[in-house]
This record gives structure tokens, sequence and C-alpha cells, in this order.
């Protein structure tokens, strides 16, 4: 294995309660060649001066105002130096060796462009976050292992249509191939789903994705998400799914996806009419009418992505990472009932 630089990029808003124990954890990791750079969103909560006081070396950047997680780490990769570039989330707690197998399964074969750590809850450290997710016909991600027990089953390097944002490396070059008008991630998406649309693209150039079952984290799952309104969530999260359909697949996997994703998105929406849930149903909609009204720049970054990126057909990967789920599966993704889910 090389000692090569790697280069954690983690983006914070107002997060300074899980900045102690993140940066605390990466201070005693054993992979040492590394920088980090801390992306602020315009925190006001002393994230700063924390930051600056207690870990002197890190690289900070200062966003104006909220730039969401795409943007932030787009801004955070433009500095970076690093030959791996490692996307963290500032709501984990790191394991001493989780960088240094991380960077043996990166280096271990041409192909693998990403790898992610096994990721367990920080407050439930015997149950996953998830492993990663799949690809489904419907257009929804399986999320597989999420909320299990980590069972032995859960230990095999696989792999994964997607990386979680959470935690996940990926080789500098590889990031600079699947790069679209100079971004890495849709600075149109704010945040949610756009850690798939560059993994898939990272596909697309022939690369792989991998589970490193090895390397382990601990996430607070959702720290963020919560401080967020339930509908701005949802929009963002449906209207970055198809906007990322219509730019990565081919057009005649897309003439099948599509409509079909679009049917689960009003069978949803009515779900939560009859919830009486109905700002999280409008969000849903304009979530569809935004795709509508953006189609043409979506368009033109899908000729980057099918005239430049795209170096093997979807029928050359995409069966091999993806994952067919019933009806039951998505009535427990709608209650939240996940860990109860038989795999």
């Amino acid at each position: 294995m090389t000692n090569k630089l790697v280069s954690i990029i983690i983006v914070n808003w107002n997060g300074l309660e899980h900045l102690v124990k993140c940066f605390s954890s990466l201070k005693h990791q054993k992979y040492k060649n590394t920088e980090v750079i801390l992306v602020d969103n315009a925190s006001i909560d002393g994230s700063l001066d924390y930051i600056k006081k207690n870990f002197p070396k890190t690289k900070i950047i200062v966003n104006k105002e909220n730039l969401g997680f795409a943007e932030a780490n787009n801004i955070g990769c433009k500095i970076a130096k690093g030959d791996y570039i490692l996307f963290l989330n500032n709501d984990t707690r790191v394991t001493t060796n989780f960088l240094i197998e991380l960077v043996k399964v990166l280096e271990s074969a041409d192909e693998i462009g990403c790898v992610q750590s096994k990721i367990l809850l920080m407050d439930k450290p015997n149950r996953l976050d998830s492993i990663g997710s799949f690809f489904n016909q419907t257009g929804f991600l399986y999320h597989y292992g999420a909320y299990k027990k980590d069972l032995q089953k859960y230990n095999k390097q696989i792999n994964l249509y997607s990386a979680r944002g959470a935690c996940m490396m990926f080789k500098k070059i590889v990031l600079e191939n699947v790069k679209v008008k100079g971004e890495i991630f849709d600075k149109r998406y704010f945040a949610y789903f756009e850690e798939t649309d560059l993994c898939h693209r990272v596909w697309l150039y022939g690369n792989r994705i991998v589970f490193v079952p090895k390397s382990v984290i601990y996430h607070k799952l959702g720290a963020t998400s919560e401080r967020l309104a339930g509908e701005f969530v949802q929009y963002n999260s449906y209207k970055n799914r198809i906007c990322s359909y219509i730019k990565n697949l081919s057009l005649e996997k897309l003439l099948v996806v599509l409509p079909l994703h679009l049917f689960f998105c009003f069978a949803v929406l009515t779900l939560y009419l009859l919830r009486k849930k109905t700002r999280i149903a409008i969000a849903i909609c304009k979530s569809i009418v935004w795709n509508f009204q953006n189609l043409k720049t979506t368009l033109y970054y899908r000729r980057i992505v099918q005239n430049r990126i795209r170096r093997r057909e979807d029928n050359q990967f995409l069966p091999y990472i993806s994952k067919t789920a019933g009806l039951k599966y998505y009535f427990y993704v709608f209650f939240g009932d996940l860990k109860n889910y038989k795999e």
C-alpha cells in the first residue's frame, strides 16, 4: 500500500456539537498522510472558532451563505491536493483503521473508483446505517442493510450502485473524468441524491463502487436533515432523483424506468394526501414540475454524460448492482420501519 495524500472534505452547517467527536476521532486514525478541509456553510454556532483553536492545521473555506452539500463539496475539491478525496459527514466518528482499509481496497484494482466504509449508527452501534444502495427498476433505491443488526452476512466486500455520502472516497483522477461542466456534484441539487448521481457517472465511465466492511465509522443519522423541514427534504430527494435518471440512463432504459418511477411518485403523493400530510404531497408535485421547467438544462447535461462520460452500456453493469424489491419493501420504507424488513 502506498502513502498517497488523502484529502478529507467535511461540509459543516451549524454542526459544532458533532464536529467535536468527528475531528477528535480523525486525530487518532492511523493513516497520517492527510489534509482536512472544512467547508462551512455560514455557521453561526461557533464551529469555526472551535476548529481554529483546536485543529489549527485544518484548511477552512467559509461560504457567505448555505450553499448546500453538493456545491460546498465542489468548492472543497477545488483546493484539495490529495490523490484520493474522502467526503465525510460532520456528524460521524471514525475508527483508527478506517482510512487504511479504504486506501488498501481503492488501490487493489485500477477499475475501483470509489470505496465506502461500513457505516454504523452512532446511537445504536450494533445496527447499520446501511451498507449502500442498489438500483431498482422503480427508480427508488434499495438500501441494503438499512437499520439492520450488524450480522456476519454484511461483512462481505461487494459492489454497490451508490455509496453513502456520509463516508465515501474516490480516486481524484476518477472525479476529474466524470465532471460535468467542471462540477463533480450537480450544484442544482443542494442536497440529497447528489452522491448517487455522481456514482452513476463513475459506473458509466468504467469504474466500480465497492463496500469495504473492514473500514468502520459511526454516523449520527439525521443530525442535519432533522433540522430541515420534511417537505424540503422530500422536494430535493424527488427532484434530484428524477433529474439524475434523465441525465444518466440510456434512452432505452429511461423509457422504462422514468414512467414507472413517476407512477410510484404519484402513488406516494396520494398516500401522503390520505395521511393529511399535504405539504409533503405538494413538495413532490413541485419536484416533478421543476424537472419540466429545467428540462432544457438537464438535457444539455445529459448530452455531456452520454457523449463524453459513458463508456459502457447499461446492461453491462446495472444488472449486477440492482436488487428487486416487492411492495412490502416500499411499505416499510413509507412507514419508516426498515429495521423490521427481512432481507
